[in-house]
């Protein structure tokens, strides 16, 4: 078999038959491929600076890549209704990195080890299976010892500390969302009580993929692979990767921790198809052909708004309100990386869509377009 091939082809629909009008979806896709993004290919910018850490104003000695850094691809995408597949655009079987879409992916990882009762409960803190660990320090301090499960999923814990080489302060006033402006991004700032600040910061993040590692006692992508990719019949061609120096030991076998996204390199290279089977899951709630890969119950906690930042969930992004993107509807709900990279769901409509590397000021009215297609 093709690696590069998905394992079970999704059924498809023309779009007449799946509620589309044929001509207006037409201009939806070609208005995605008139909107690539404007980064460099090689990921690269003419002066040498990695855009990954470029376009949120790293500064030295953190603007360096410290983990795998594949030259991209163009434009692609593809658009799912009740489950099948309508269009396709560009080239949906290259993996392809992704960037923080791979934080939606860590999520989704959570709720597994919810459903497996390898966490009891979202609000018991990390502390209690850091300490199962003499090596890991990351959650000895009082400040740290408050964090929850919940806290590193809604990126609300303001843990402190340095992982793999990178301080948290790194990602201090760093935003993301509606306001994107990092101009003060890696100024310290005094820190506030766990679960009382939203604050977007990857180093977070991969403390939070860290503490997953713990909990499975099994490399991340090895799980994902085994409880939620194949189940969904997707490719076997997408990797996930850490940093170079991102190694912990568990019971005497040296592990990657995987990143929760491009950042400082590494994260998931992974195809559009298979980025829609996931997507296509959530949307189902859980379900694929008749079998409960993760639970409702699951699904429901993923995507769950944090009471301070009512459009975020568990590394999901929501709609509510329409207050992320007003031309999609409040129902729905995102993976989002840089570059720009969507998984889009909307429950109301059971829509799924995929799009890569669309022009992140253009994305609100390509949902318009996608919207305004539907008869």
């Amino acid at each position: 078999m093709n690696p590069s091939a998905s394992n079970v082809p999704l059924p498809t629909s023309s779009a007449v038959e799946a509620g589309f009008h044929d001509t207006k979806l037409a201009e939806a896709v070609s208005f995605a491929i008139e909107h690539e993004c404007d980064w460099p290919r090689s990921l690269f910018l003419p002066d040498g600076r990695y855009v990954g850490t470029a376009h949120v104003n790293d500064q030295p000695p953190f603007d360096q890549p410290r983990g795998p850094v594949r030259p991209r691809g163009g434009a692609a995408g593809v658009i799912l209704r009740r489950g099948h597949e309508v269009v396709r655009w560009g080239d949906v079987h290259r993996p392809d990195t992704t960037f923080s879409v791979a934080k939606s992916y860590l999520g989704l990882l959570a709720v597994l080890a919810l459903d497996q009762g390898r966490i009891a409960s979202l609000d018991d803190p990390v502390a209690e299976v850091a300490d199962r660990f003499p090596a890991d320090d990351g959650f000895r301090s009082p400040h740290n010892r408050a964090i929850t499960w919940r806290h590193l999923l809604q990126q609300t814990s303001e843990w402190q500390g340095t992982l793999w080489g990178i301080p948290d302060r790194v990602d201090h006033n760093r935003q993301a969302g509606p306001e994107h402006d990092n101009t003060h991004k890696g100024t310290e700032r005094t820190l506030q009580a766990p679960g009382t600040r939203w604050e977007y910061n990857d180093v977070r993040v991969n403390r939070l993929a860290l503490s997953l590692l713990q909990v499975f006692e099994q490399p991340l992508p090895e799980v994902l692979r085994e409880h939620i990719m194949n189940p969904i019949g997707a490719s076997q061609s997408w990797e996930w990767h850490g940093y170079n120096d991102a190694v912990f030991t568990i019971h005497g076998k040296p592990m990657v921790s995987v990143t929760g996204g491009g950042h400082w390199g590494g994260g998931i290279f992974i195809s559009t198809d298979d980025h829609a089977r996931v997507g296509l899951l959530v949307q189902q709630r859980g379900q694929w052909q008749g079998q409960q890969v993760l639970s409702q119950n699951a699904i429901e906690q993923l995507l769950a708004p944090a009471d301070v930042r009512p459009i975020y969930g568990l590394l999901w992004w929501l709609n509510t309100e329409q207050k992320l993107y007003p031309a999609a509807p409040a129902s729905s709900v995102f993976a989002l990386g840089g570059g720009q990279h969507v998984i889009w769901v909307d429950h109301q409509h059971e829509l799924t869509v995929v799009a890569r590397w669309l022009e992140r000021d253009h994305c609100n009215e390509f949902f318009a377009k996608v919207m305004a297609s539907m008869v």
